[in-house]
């Protein structure tokens, strides 16, 4: 979606401390951070502890400036206009010494006419930035805004990403600079204001409009055409004279092939361009991305409440995957390569749907690209986050009111785009966090208009085609059990939060689960870049430092201790911590999926924004946890789910398909050195939508402690002479096994750049983990059981520049019994 005749001017910049005569090189999009870093002027912040030593950065006031030059081509458009897509976030714009304008809000562009500041020959843009911390503390002491615990307090204040300012996973580093992309853009006669791709379903046919909105300069005859180019190459074409200021374009599509989330279908996406012009000469154009689908959200009245699904082209859907952070604390180290191997990771692991939470900022273009293309589902929070806003402010509401209408047109024809939702957790916050009070109450009224009623408004107003939800968690009716389960969608914090056990995720109903967590360490070369090996220790300054959740470590510790032996060493404490984060997320998965009043499950979190203790599946420098190995089992559309308690063990699956799933179940409880004690076999068949048990097994007063100890119930599901899932359960926790060295035995063969291994142990081998020492491999399964006398088959790619012998050499197999 870019203009048809620009300027871009990225690229390399100046910038100073504001009074200063020394000037640094710069790059853009960039910020004050990345650049003093690439001066050497500061230290990394993500090392130790030097985000202390770099506070002062966004205390002071910095400036950018840059020279250009523009061709006799461009500037002989009639209208030129500076824009500017992202200034985070106190900035004054000069051109050639005039003042074009002054910004505060990072979420939004920003567009200044300059044809008549512009000159042939050389051009100077300076751009000064004030203190996002002095603005935010100064504004916050004249009223004090409510908000999470160990942050830069006053950030409601301002339209910056609130995770800036600190969060219980990430870093006080308020950002400074140009972060998106700045050009001069040139237009003559007229140009696009507004583009509305909008589609129609009706008895197998898809009807695509196009409103066209222009801006018009001249009274000069104009045309607007409309090509779709289907997945195959085929295009179609309409075509409109615009004799108004908005004209709508209409096209049925030949064959639609409709776009399916992850799991469902395939991802077909057609490109839609729009020209306008005047007799042959194009005065402008856009392009678009888009897949051909309906999607609503369902919600009717039942045995348990009222629904909570997401239904995409009929078929309801049953959502899984995770909520998505800011992946780097400074946003323009984002790499195309970073996004892709996240959001290729989620898929990977089953996922179809994420959650762009509402503390960090709308995602660039390229996220949703990859979003459509793969299939994944988007659940798009507007930026508020856990804090009381000054919604009675009226500068504020005209700035987000622009903010909203921006980012609602940019993303609305987006295949990928599920739901808005207004905030995270504010509504839950003013019922349950001690919000409601006297001295609040204009606050309160401000927020419920806003979410309520103006945000709807404008929300309908520019995407009338999607739904729009109040706030993450609610019911839907204003203040009323926001975090219940019967309504609305669950935010389950009281594992982890109020310290329940992890079972207790089995009490809980719910009809959507769009947060709940539980944290580990980062794998333990990541942990190697922040902190020194005489710092590997859970106390440790360093550690604590890169634990942002108040006693995070203790907790972590504390969780250990109910299910594991203590570790030998810091090595083992980081493996079981991540054992620990896979097995409360598997128990908490696996519940809901059998559950059938819940339709989604959104685990926290997938990624970091830096490396540090948390809630990610998927560590600052993309490493898989134990957690996303864990989250491709449990998010299987097919899962077999033992449900283990002392008493009663029941075998369970699930099947999210829209197929029926037909194989076979075989089940043993044996001794943990293979010896078979009890067993059977059952042919199944499980509806789509449904979750089948197929065995009980009651074992009250039949075993000894000590046979306790050492029995476990195997399951395996079967489709043919495949063996497709294998899970394990025990009798007693994991700490209590009387678990021997399994000595598991591994061969390795290699073909075309691929390395398939094949384990087997003597005796049960608990989360077996493999790794090769000096690179990060994503292996096909990893920390999973190995029974005794079982052969089970992984794979991975042969890492580049590698040979397999050198693999071979380097690979490293642990299982819990190593931890001790």
């Amino acid at each position: 979606m870019t203009a048809l005749n620009q300027l871009s001017l990225n690229g390399e910049w100046q910038l100073r401390e504001s009074g200063s005569e020394e000037w640094l090189p710069a790059t853009v999009p960039g910020g004050v951070y990345t650049d003093l870093l690439a001066a050497g002027r500061i230290a990394d912040p993500f090392v130790g502890d030097e985000e202390k030593h770099v506070q002062w950065v966004a205390e002071r006031d910095w400036e950018y400036r840059h020279s250009f030059t523009i061709e006799a081509e461009l500037l002989a458009a009639q209208h030129l206009f500076l824009v500017c897509d992202g200034l985070d976030t106190l900035a004054e714009v000069r051109l050639n010494g005039e003042v074009l304008g002054s910004t505060e809000n990072m979420f939004r562009q920003f567009r200044w006419e300059v044809g008549s500041l512009l000159q042939a020959g050389e051009n100077e843009l300076r751009i000064a930035f004030r203190s996002p911390v002095h603005y935010v503390t100064a504004r916050q002491s004249e009223r004090p805004m409510r908000d999470v615990n160990d942050v830069i307090h006053g950030a409601p204040y301002l339209r910056k990403a609130p995770s800036h300012f600190g969060w219980d996973w990430g870093p006080k580093l308020p950002a400074i600079g140009i972060w998106r992309d700045i050009r001069v853009e040139g237009y003559s006669i007229a140009r696009f204001d507004d583009l509305h791709l909008r589609q129609q379903h009706e008895g197998g046919q898809v009807t695509l409009t196009a409103k066209v909105t222009m801006r018009r300069w001249e009274q000069a005859p104009l045309r607007a055409a409309l090509r779709l180019t289907a997945p195959d190459g085929r295009t179609q074409a309409a075509e409109a004279v615009l004799d108004a200021e908005d004209e709508t374009l209409e096209l049925t599509v030949n064959d639609p092939q409709l776009w399916w989330p992850h799991g469902y279908g395939a991802q077909p996406l057609y490109t839609v361009d729009v020209t306008l012009a005047n007799g042959e000469t194009v005065l402008d154009q856009r392009q678009y991305q888009m897949g051909l689908r309906t999607i609503e959200l369902r919600q009717e009245l039942d045995e348990w409440g009222q629904s909570f699904e997401f239904v995409v082209n009929g078929v309801p859907i049953f959502a899984k995957g995770s909520n998505w952070i800011p992946a780097d604390s400074f946003p323009t180290r984002i790499s195309h390569a970073q996004l892709e191997h996240l959001i290729g990771s989620a898929v990977a692991a089953n996922h179809n749907m994420v959650r762009v939470w509402g503390g960090g900022y709308y995602e660039d273009e390229y996220f949703y690209d990859l979003c459509d293309r793969l299939g994944m589902l988007v659940w798009q929070d507007f930026m508020f986050a856990c804090a009381i806003y000054p919604l009675n402010d009226e500068a504020l509401l005209t700035t987000v009111h622009v903010e909203v209408l921006e980012n609602v047109r940019r993303l609305r024809h987006r295949a990928s785009l599920a739901l808005w939702c207004g905030n995270n957790e504010i509504e839950t916050a003013w019922v349950s966090w001690g919000w409601d009070q006297p001295e609040e109450a204009d606050l309160k009224a401000a927020y419920d208009q806003f979410f309520h009623q103006t945000l709807p408004a404008w929300v309908t107003s520019g995407d009338p085609d999607t739904r729009y939800w109040p706030s993450s968690p609610s019911s839907g009716t204003p203040f009323e059990d926001p975090n219940g389960g019967a309504v609305g969608d669950m935010h389950e914090w009281t594992v982890w939060h109020a310290m329940k056990p992890l079972y207790h995720y089995r009490n809980i109903t719910s009809r959507f689960v769009s947060e709940f967590g539980f944290q580990s360490l980062p794998c333990l070369p990541t942990i190697a870049t922040y902190a020194q090996p005489h710092d590997w220790n859970m106390t440790a300054y360093v550690m604590e430092h890169h634990q942002r959740n108040a006693v995070g470590n203790g907790k972590m510790m504390t969780y250990l201790t109910d299910h594991f032996r203590l570790p030998k060493d810091f090595a083992a404490l980081v493996y079981l911590t991540q054992l620990l984060q896979a097995e409360a997320m598997r128990i908490g998965v696996e519940h809901w999926r059998r559950d059938p009043a819940c339709r989604g499950v959104l685990y926290w979190q997938l990624n970091d924004c830096w490396p540090v203790a948390s809630w990610a599946s998927i560590d600052y420098f993309g490493r898989w946890k134990a957690a996303h190995y864990s989250s491709r089992r449990f998010f299987n559309p097919v899962l077999l789910s033992p449900e283990d308690t002392k008493e009663r063990m029941g075998i369970f699956v699930s099947n999210d398909a829209v197929e029926p799933w037909t194989g076979q179940l075989r089940w043993s409880l044996e001794t943990l050195a293979g010896e078979r004690l009890a067993g059977g076999e059952t042919d199944l068949i499980v509806e789509p939508r449904s979750t089948k048990e197929l065995q009980a097994l009651n074992v009250a007063g039949q075993m000894t402690d000590e046979q306790l100890r050492q029995t476990i119930l195997v399951a395996d599901l079967w489709q043919g002479d495949e063996q497709v899932q294998t899970a394990i359960a025990t009798f007693v926790p994991t700490k209590h096994l009387s678990l021997q060295d399994p000595r598991i035995g591994v061969e390795m063969q290699h073909a075309d750049r691929h390395l398939t291994f094949q384990l087997q142990a003597r005796s049960l081998a608990r989360f077996v983990e493999l790794a090769v020492d000096g690179t990060d491999v994503v292996f096909s399964d990893n920390y999973f059981d190995l029974p005794a006398g079982r052969a089970i088959r992984v794979t991975c790619a042969l890492p580049d520049g590698w040979t397999p012998e050198r693999v071979q050499q380097t690979l490293r197999i642990r299982s819990v019994f190593d931890s001790y």
